[in-house]
């Protein structure tokens, strides 16, 4: 899955993206580019949306976790799947496992929200509750597939993840061709490695940003180390974005194809959330709407064409009413 035409040795290659691309073609949703004019006017550039909410499953994570099980050795598939996630990549994981008529476990913290495990139940998954952090749910996971003989389906750390996830940027450069600026989100990095790299083998000229909480920043860090580095805790309404450490294939990825990366603090995904309730009719979770944060915070400096992925939106209606102070 790695290599491949038109990339880095070692990286996911062109080849891979499209291949992934082709496997989901007939299940995935090809989110559409949507102009956002509100923001866009007041910053005085072009502005579009790529919005995952919309997306099955609610996330971009469908894309990744679908290829990954197509890809799947059929005997092995059939014993079943284990998936440790904060939410978004258990919801993908159980509802891929569910086309192809398969059992799915997944674990998922303590601390996670009733919208995203309930998203889960509904679509078949077993849930285990693991700790707070992603390297708890990893080693739960981690030891249910060895008793059981599951397939672990990693939730960023993985070529096929990586792959499946830079679709979003082949959809990008296909409908805008001319596209200058991509922002991204930044969580364990299998979103931002495989749009950063896919934007950047088929529209060299644009810039990707990487977006990250200031409570969470594994990329920052990892960028001033040279070398991921382990978070001694993370903090942040982003629930999605709250790896402890960037993947070490990802981070391989950031640095080959990632120009910059910037943080946003928890106020500003707020009013992001709200403007994009309110403006653009879309709703987003703190994670899916770190990218507008990015922009409105007046700190980023960008030339348009501009796209803002919005990673997802799998927020509940008591969860959107904590989230507008009661409003």
């Amino acid at each position: 899955m790695t290599g491949g035409s038109h990339g880095a040795p070692g990286l996911v290659g062109l080849d891979a993206f499209r291949r992934a691309a082709a496997v989901l073609a007939p299940v995935a949703v090809r989110t559409p580019l949507l102009p956002f004019d509100a923001l866009g006017e007041s910053l005085s550039i072009e502005l579009w949306l790529k919005p995952e909410m919309l997306q099955r499953g609610g996330a971009f994570k469908f894309r990744g976790a679908y290829n990954y099980l197509a890809n799947l050795n059929p005997e092995a598939r059939a014993r079943g799947v284990i998936a440790p996630s904060s939410g978004n990549h258990a919801q993908a994981v159980a509802l891929a496992a569910r086309m192809f008529g398969v059992p799915a476990t997944v674990v998922m913290p303590t601390t996670v929200t009733p919208a995203k495990r309930a998203g889960a139940e509904r679509l078949g998954a077993r849930i285990e509750l693991a700790g707070t952090t992603t390297a708890h749910r990893m080693d739960r996971a981690r030891e249910i597939a060895e008793a059981e003989g599951g397939t672990l389906v990693p939730p960023y750390d993985d070529p096929t993840i990586i792959a499946g996830q830079g679709t979003i940027g082949l959809e990008i450069t296909e409908s805008l061709p001319g596209v200058a600026t991509v922002l991204v989100p930044v969580g364990g990095g299998g979103l931002s490695a495989g749009v950063a790299t896919a934007v950047k083998l088929t529209a060299p000229h644009a810039r990707v940003i990487g977006v990250e909480p200031a409570g969470a920043p594994k990329l920052t860090r990892a960028r001033a180390a040279a070398a991921p580095v382990r978070l001694d805790r993370t903090s942040s309404l982003a629930d999605g974005l709250m790896a402890v450490e960037i993947g070490h294939l990802p981070f391989a990825h950031h640095q080959q194809y990632v120009d910059d990366v910037v943080l946003v603090d928890d106020a500003l995904l707020r009013d992001a959330v709200r403007l994009l309730l309110e403006r653009a009719k879309l709703v987003a979770e703190p994670s899916g709407a770190i990218t507008v944060a990015a922009l409105m915070s007046g700190a980023l400096r960008v030339q348009g064409p501009v796209v803002a992925v919005l990673s997802g939106g799998n927020v509940d209606w008591p969860g959107l009413q904590q989230l507008m102070g009661g409003a």
